[in-house]
């Protein structure tokens, strides 16, 4: 009997032994799946990977002015598509321009939530959009940009001043700088060098100013004047050249340069009809022979070359008290909605300084915002390639404000040509210019 109890209490203790066993591998077991479980395997490794390296599709939308511009933009996504490194996939949407019908189109899509990541852009919508704040702030991208340098300063400076901030909201892409178009032939008749100041360009003026068969009346009027709408731009230039400028339009400096301009059209240095003079008329009273000089810009130069071949070429508005002249731009913007800021930089970045700058200004004739494609062959040898390049340092836009389109179309034109005529004195119409687009 005393065996048997020996013998179960054994046995007992055996399987005691046993349960203490399988409980401490069990634990033992747990611990190890949760360490296991606190290091990634190899396939969450991957996983991980993937997701930080996920692929990015950025909507960009654009206007084209032809078929042939729409297909290069086109190609330029593709190649931009094809060699980042990023991972970054550019999906082009094409809005037409409509006039101006695009802006309104863009800001009704992103006031909704369904606008791009990215767009092209006029600066003159820069402060509907910053104040409704669509647009991303460019700053903290642009400051730590290893191409930020290859843009000139002056552009920067006309971006944060569209927006009224001193902030960038816009990116630079590519421009159109007015100069001067003159005539060799005429200035080589007259006796006479291309000016380098404002003096000698006003006084260039007065002497390609010809009677050539000497019936008593003018062949050639030395300047091209613009009095219709589109003529404020030029005008601007003579306005800066006195030292003068548009936020104070009633200062002496400014209203000298009205007086140079009113001086001549009343000097017969100017058409007759240049009151009403627009883009057709300076642009057919140039390729006829009956100016010697007119402002414009790059777009007209094909056909300035196909009239007069070699007998025609350009230079920038000469520096007086001040230098101005103006820019027409297109930029591109990022809008703060976008989840992917850096990615819409690095294409924005490529359209301003890399591949796409040079595709795009190449093709389309516009003027480079990257010194370093200024700096190509393709643009140094083209002498109005080269007049507008060195205006960009100078360059500048009309204030934007509620009263600038109504100022443009009507204030601006109805009020010169009524200081033209003799009707107001220059004091007189740099008031009016200056209350009406300043509202005061």
């Amino acid at each position: 009997m005393k065996r048997l109890i020996t013998y179960m209490f054994i046995l007992a203790l055996f399987f005691l032994l046993v349960a203490c066993v399988s409980s401490n591998n069990s634990t033992s077991n747990e611990e190890a799946n949760d360490s296991q479980n606190d290091t990634p395997t190899e396939t969450e490794q991957e996983e991980t990977q993937s997701d930080e390296e996920e692929p990015v599709e950025l909507t960009y939308w654009y206007w084209a002015d032809n078929s042939e511009y729409s297909n290069l933009m086109q190609d330029i996504i593709t190649e931009f598509n094809e060699t980042n490194d990023k991972g970054i996939t550019v999906i082009g949407e094409e809005y037409p321009w409509d006039g101006g019908g695009y802006s309104e189109t863009l800001f009704t899509a992103a006031m909704g939530g369904g606008g791009p990541d990215v767009a092209a852009f006029k600066l003159t919508s820069t402060p509907l959009f910053s104040a409704n704040n669509l647009l991303a702030n460019l700053d903290g991208y642009i400051d730590s940009w290893e191409d930020k340098d290859d843009i000139e300063e002056n552009l920067y400076d006309i971006m944060k001043t569209a927006s009224g901030t001193d902030s960038l909201y816009v990116m630079p892409w590519n421009t159109q700088v007015l100069y001067m178009y003159y005539r060799p032939s005429i200035f080589e008749e007259a006796g006479i060098e291309v000016p380098s100041t404002y003096e000698e360009l006003l006084a260039a003026i007065e002497q390609t100013t010809l009677d050539t068969n000497g019936d008593g009346n003018t062949d050639v009027y030395g300047f091209g004047m613009r009095g219709a709408t589109g003529g404020q731009e030029p005008w601007g230039s003579f306005i800066h050249a006195r030292g003068g400028d548009f936020e104070d339009m009633t200062s002496e400096e400014a209203i000298q340069g009205m007086q140079d301009f009113i001086d001549i059209y009343e000097n017969g240095y100017a058409p007759p009809s240049a009151t009403t003079d627009g883009f057709n008329e300076i642009i057919a009273n140039f390729k006829s022979g009956r100016t010697a000089m007119t402002v414009h810009h790059t777009g007209s130069s094909a056909e300035m070359v196909e009239t007069f071949g070699d007998d025609v070429s350009a230079f920038a508005f000469p520096e007086g008290i001040g230098q101005w002249t103006s820019m027409g731009d297109t930029n591109n913007v990022i809008f703060e909605s976008t989840e992917h800021k850096e990615a819409a930089f690095e294409w924005v970045s490529y359209l301003a300084t890399g591949k796409g700058q040079e595709d795009w200004t190449i093709a389309t004739g516009n003027v480079p915002v990257s010194t370093r494609v200024q700096e190509m062959d393709h643009f140094q040898n083209d002498e109005f390639m080269k007049a507008s390049i060195e205006g960009v340092p100078f360059a500048g836009i009309l204030p934007i404000k509620d009263t600038t389109t109504e100022w443009i179309s009507t204030v601006w034109p109805n009020t010169t040509a009524s200081a033209l005529l003799g009707d107001i004195t220059a004091e007189e119409a740099m008031q009016q210019l200056h209350e009406s687009l300043h509202e005061e």
